[in-house]
């Protein structure tokens, strides 16, 4: 395959474009992005018989292990859909007791907590909430904004993933259930999208360390490497992603969780939480010219969930409307403690990319290609 042209080209079959810098078409004009899923995901990609049979393996060795304790396994739950489901799969399907773990980092939009609640208390499940210290949150924060890059989310994620593993390790749970999956996230946005991958605590440091006023003195951070190594081949964690070994189905889901346990819906993926909502829909897009949902749609137009022209509508125009997105600017200042003023003289500053600070990106690349040719990533990695 190589790049037939560096004008703007779209994708015949998805709608992701040559927004991606390092998009790539073959003579029928159909990306890398539908050609990897067509050749590499969906001939290892089971969710028939095959696939719940490897579900209900993981979930025996699973109990066994978990015999006589509490916990059996541990869930991140954000109230989200992916996250959500997987507790009902863990619990329901495949017969787990799974601790529910929740890190409040301050952005949680109510429906997400509502969530959160009934489906704890409809699956009977315990919940366990970590609070990140809002000083240093938002510190950290309005770092990263200073810093100009077009990675905003990555605090809130560092935060999430972070306190989970080192909160699993504390209490010696050695098996993670996550809602990853083919069925919504096949398109894995690039790199240039702010989908910096993994936790690289030199990036957080040095953008910390020249922007940052407060000490992260109990903000928590688990580097990529101590995750990929330690973790997993000293500690012996393990990560299950449940959804890949099933049909899971976006509308089917939502309806079930709505059905059973009064769960609401969300507009559009990662709507959970106000920042990512706002970093997503406003300032990735009209900042860096950036649209996540080209990755999220097309995800849905491979797994046969939504059509090309369903997608081409409804990226033609903002998800949220005008008011409340600037309401949300509004909110977004007053909530991290400066003025609108300040915020938008951050938004018009000259954007950078990661590169531009510290970072361990060629070593996470090195290590993304191995997983790739060991078939342990089969989406692409870039």
């Amino acid at each position: 395959m190589n790049n037939i042209s560096k004008d703007y080209q779209i994708c015949t079959k998805t709608i992701m474009d040559t927004s991606d810098p390092n998009i790539q078409f073959n003579e029928k004009g159909e990306s890398d992005y539908y050609t990897n899923f067509v050749n590499i995901i969906l001939p290892n990609w089971h969710t028939d018989e095959k696939g719940y049979s490897d579900l209900m393996l993981i979930a025996e060795n699973i109990k066994k292990d978990g015999k006589g304790r509490d916990f059996d396994c541990i869930i991140g739950l954000s109230g989200g859909l992916d996250s959500s489901y997987v507790a009902y799969v863990a619990r329901e399907i495949m017969g787990l007791k799974p601790l529910l773990f929740h890190v409040d980092a301050g952005w949680n939009t109510d429906k997400a907590v509502g969530n959160i609640e009934k489906l704890c208390n409809g699956l009977g499940l315990d919940l366990f909430t970590e609070v990140i210290n809002w000083e240093e949150m938002k510190d950290l924060q309005l770092a990263f904004l200073k810093s100009q890059i077009a990675d905003q989310d990555l605090p809130q994620d560092y935060a999430f993933f972070s306190g989970l593993y080192k909160f699993a390790r504390k209490h010696k749970i050695k098996y993670v259930l996550t809602g990853g999956n083919f069925s919504t996230e096949c398109c894995r946005e690039p790199q240039e999208w702010g989908g910096f991958p993994g936790i690289d605590t030199l990036l957080v440091k040095d953008i910390h360390s020249k922007f940052g006023n407060r000490p992260l003195r109990t903000f928590p951070l688990v580097d990529i490497l101590s995750y990929k190594i330690y973790y997993r081949y000293i500690l012996g964690m393990k990560v299950f992603k449940p959804l890949n070994l099933i049909s899971y189905i976006k509308n089917d889901a939502e309806k079930l969780l709505m059905e059973k346990y009064g769960w609401e819906p969300f507009q559009h993926k990662h709507h959970e939480s106000r920042f990512t909502r706002f970093y997503e829909d406003f300032w990735l897009p009209r900042k860096f010219g950036f649209e996540k949902r080209r990755a999220h749609f097309s995800s849905l137009i491979l797994t046969g969930q939504m059509t090309r022209d369903e997608a081409l509508s409804r990226i033609s125009k903002p998800e949220l409307s005008e008011e409340f997105l600037q309401k949300e600017f509004d909110y977004v200042a007053d909530k991290l403690e400066i003025t609108r003023t300040e915020l938008e003289a951050i938004f018009n500053g000259k954007n950078k990319t990661f590169h531009d600070y510290r970072n361990k990106i060629k070593l996470i690349d090195f290590g993304s290609r191995m997983m790739q040719k060991l078939g342990l990533e089969k989406r692409l990695f870039r």
